[in-house]
């Protein structure tokens, strides 16, 4: 049996995000990373915060914990999400995920091999899913 504390530690301290997100977002890496790539952490985004697109060679798996949030699919409008959602990514699917201009969201992200970062959301492509103001 092997037990990974899930909170971050003097080991593995809480980052905030910068490269690869816009805005204020913090993540705790709740295992260290396999050899595969495979990562699990909580990531917190602040309002207006969000990950650049990206897509993940083995899927990606976000499990939201708290808060109301976005996800968003190429081709797609963004979905709200929020606590106690789960969203599958398929491999190789370009997506982004973050909170609400307004509200805070968290997630437990699973991410399946590794990560392919690509280029930053453009403020045209961060908005309100139809029928929803901002959460």
């Amino acid at each position: 049996m092997h037990i990974v504390r899930g909170r971050a530690t003097e080991d593995r301290p809480t980052k905030k995000r910068t490269k690869t997100f816009t805005g204020d977002a913090w993540a705790d890496p709740l295992m260290p990373q396999t050899a595969d790539g495979d990562t699990i952490s909580s990531v917190t985004f602040t309002p207006g915060s969000r990950t650049y697109w990206h897509t993940h060679t083995g899927g990606q798996i976000l499990i939201v914990t708290a808060g109301l949030g976005w996800v968003c699919a190429e081709g797609s409008p963004p979905e709200v999400i929020r606590a106690g959602d789960i969203v599958w990514t398929p491999p190789g699917e370009r997506h982004w995920h973050g909170g609400t201009r307004t509200t805070i969201m968290t997630h437990v992200g699973i991410s399946i091999g590794p990560t392919n970062w690509l280029e930053a959301v453009e403020d045209e492509d961060y908005h309100a899913p139809p029928a929803i103001h901002d959460g």
